[in-house]
């Protein structure tokens, strides 16, 4: 079964064309490196829960959207190497700085998983 790396963040909406740039380019090292597919997705029906939400969870503020993304692995070894050479790359440099996040970072969540239904 296949592993999955998945993130929730908040985005402001006058940072998406620039978050989704740098997604562009993540996502061609992340392929290039070895991930099956990358995925990134900006919530269209997504309300504020009673308990818990998404927006909830990422603290979402005013102006703010929630971004979702997974990144697919043939293994959890094949992550721990992808990830590892993605890191490493030179290319992810500029995009890796504090200045160059287009969000918050501090409020993202993510993790590992692994696949148990994939149909």
């Amino acid at each position: 079964m296949n592993y999955v790396d998945g993130f929730v963040l908040p985005v402001p909406e006058k940072n998406l064309d620039a978050y989704f740039e740098i997604a562009r380019k993540a996502g061609e090292i992340w392929k290039e490196l070895g991930a099956l597919e990358y995925i990134e997705c900006v919530a269209d029906d997504v309300r504020t829960g009673v308990h818990t939400s998404f927006p909830q969870s990422v603290k979402l503020e005013e102006g703010e959207v929630v971004v979702f993304s997974y990144i697919v692995y043939a293994s959890r070894e094949d992550r721990d190497r992808i990830n590892d050479a993605v890191m490493k790359d030179p290319r992810m440099e500029a995009m890796m700085g504090p200045d160059a996040m287009p969000f918050d970072g501090k409020r993202m969540i993510f993790g590992g998983f692994k696949t148990r239904v994939a149909m």
